[in-house]
């Protein structure tokens, strides 16, 4: 009775939350792709981190690709209706952040990226490379 329609709210809610996140997901990885980023890896953080379900570290030649990649990344999200994240590091493009709430994305230099070496301290076994 009302204990089971609850509970049913409560699973569709789940479903439609991970669908959003999904959406996210898979804008963040087309735009990537369409911006020519290198060498992104995403890595599955659901579970192991409150700070989202996924992070995505990638890289750009120089300066202006890094954001060149970050603002056609923004321009797709909100294209797609999925909100406006915060963005950190984009005056100087070495490393900048992009906080979507579940997805967190990383866009380097590569020189950059090498000296932090941020996804060999997420990677976990289950981190797979995307291209």
């Amino acid at each position: 009775m009302q204990t089971g329609s609850a509970g049913g709210a409560s699973e569709r809610t789940t479903k439609t939350a991970q669908n959003a996140v999904g959406a996210v997901f898979e804008t963040v990885i087309a735009s990537l792709e369409d911006s020519k980023a290198e060498n992104t890896i995403a890595i599955d953080i659901q579970g192991k981190s409150a700070l989202g379900d996924h992070m995505v570290v990638t890289s750009g030649r120089s300066h202006r690709h890094v954001g060149a990649i970050v603002d056609h990344l923004l321009r797709d999200l909100k294209d797609k209706g999925l909100g406006t994240p915060r963005v950190e590091g984009l005056p100087h493009c070495d490393w900048v952040l992009v906080d979507t709430g579940d997805v967190i994305v990383h866009v380097f230099r590569p020189e950059v990226r090498d000296f932090y070496a941020l996804e060999k301290m997420w990677q976990m076994p289950d981190a797979r490379e995307v291209h």
